[in-house]
């Protein structure tokens, strides 16, 4: 599908929002030669042994201040500790080249830092930067984060890639091992475009936190948690920035969870979620579902116009949805005090979507108090051994679901308004 047809599928907003994206790393692959600054010229050694942290940061920072271009590395195996990218600066990482993380910590400077929605201190990760611009990594190389200095929770140990409140941010092409830890960690970002990673990793892939104009193509993430993760602050410490992370697209991705989710909404979402569309993805999930949208009461915010269209659902659940009880409280939540601090759910649509799994759909955890506005499921095939079970919802519409494998009703109600329900069963009726 060309760029310009694809857009129409979204809302004016988000396609104006994205094709900015594009324009301007089109720009960037159009404009004159660049200059180019080699690791190795500024004494990076690469004998997985020698710590190349100073080298990497003289040669980012000569680009940074002479007007940007690319930071080389060629092949060869790098140890270093946290480095910070400047402005107009391009991280290329050539065949053969991998950059270690070192397993110490005094390499890693604590910082304020957002973790699981909050502003608390914590090491700087791998890679770094913060308040640039036209920035980005490509491959075909290779970045592995350390799991010694990963893996601490609290405070939060390094990540591996984390821009802060960057615009016109590029990852392309290369491979990234988490180590431990969150894997990326794009915070307040505007204009994203991460494209054909390779992802492994215990802990979360991608976690898109509090940022505008996100494209995720061609990536293939296998994880023990998220593999994709969209949030946007917790509690009282999200509200009341309101940052949402929207104008969200995900496409032609294959991702693997073994615990939550492939990708998960939430369960950190007090500055709203929404403009999300997911496409052409392949899933398979041995913890929990493939998509799982999750928050609690006390957090607030908004979670609407979530579409999903052209799936495949090899394993594990297709759809979860929690308002009302999940998500972390290892932390105090400052909660959203009264209904506004209820969570709101509003256009949830998934289309064409192929399933070979255990839980169709499940969305009960929801408040009858603040319902959720607005679901659509339309032509879902294949087989599952639960059916689909729905609890507060006004708006629903379910067509053209032909799946089988499931004992009972395919479709349980409990106070939900809408249309294709005429043949559902009663929540709490005794099914054949």
């Amino acid at each position: 599908m060309k760029l310009r047809q694809h857009f129409k599928l979204f809302s004016g907003a988000l396609a104006i929002g994205l094709l900015a994206i594009f324009h301007s790393h089109a720009a960037t692959t159009d404009a004159p030669a660049r200059k180019s600054y080699n690791v190795r010229d500024f004494g990076a050694v690469g004998d997985n042994t020698t710590k190349d942290t100073a080298a990497f940061q003289k040669a980012l920072d000569t680009c940074a201040v002479n007007g940007g271009g690319d930071v080389v590395v060629p092949a060869g195996v790098y140890l270093i500790g946290s480095v910070q990218m400047g402005t107009q600066t391009f991280l290329r990482l050539a065949e053969g080249a991998v950059i270690n993380g070192s397993p110490d910590l005094d390499d890693y400077p604590m910082m304020d830092i957002r973790w699981e929605g909050r502003t608390e201190q914590g090491r700087r990760s791998l890679i770094y930067a913060m308040n640039v611009d036209h920035i980005g990594i490509t491959g075909p190389g290779t970045i592995q984060g350390n799991p010694a200095a990963a893996a601490s929770q609290n405070p939060r140990g390094a990540l591996v890639l984390e821009p802060i409140n960057c615009t016109d941010v590029l990852w392309d092409g290369f491979t990234v091992t988490q180590g431990g830890n969150w894997a990326t960690h794009p915070t307040y970002c505007t204009d994203v475009v991460i494209k054909n990673l390779h992802i492994t990793g215990r802990r979360d892939g991608i976690d898109i936190d509090s940022c505008k104009n996100v494209r995720i193509e061609n990536c293939n993430v296998d994880t023990g948690d998220d593999s994709i993760s969209l949030k946007s602050g917790r509690g009282m410490d999200g509200a009341r920035l309101a940052k949402a992370s929207e104008n969200i697209v995900i496409s032609n991705c294959t991702l693997r969870d073994r615990t939550f989710a492939c990708i998960g909404i939430g369960s950190e979402t007090s500055g709203g979620v929404r403009n999300v569309r997911i496409e052409h993805c392949h899933f398979i999930s041995s913890g929990s579902s493939a998509i799982y949208i999750k928050t609690r009461i006390g957090r607030g915010g908004s979670i609407e116009d979530i579409i999903g269209d052209d799936l495949d659902v090899l394993a594990g659940g297709f759809l979860q949805v929690n308002l009302i009880s999940s998500g972390n409280q290892n932390t105090a939540d400052d909660s959203v005090d009264g209904l506004v601090g209820y969570p709101l759910g509003r256009n949830f649509s998934f289309s064409n979507v192929r399933v070979a799994c255990t839980t169709l759909v499940d969305i009960t955890k929801i408040s009858p108090d603040k319902p959720l506005a607005g679901l659509t499921l339309t032509n879902i095939t294949g087989t599952c051994t639960k059916g689909i079970t729905l609890a507060n919802i006004t708006g629903a519409n379910l067509s053209g679901i032909k799946v089988t494998g499931m004992p009972g009703a395919m479709v349980t109600v409990n106070n939900v308004t809408g249309s294709g329900l005429d043949d559902a069963s009663a929540a709490g009726a005794k099914q054949p």
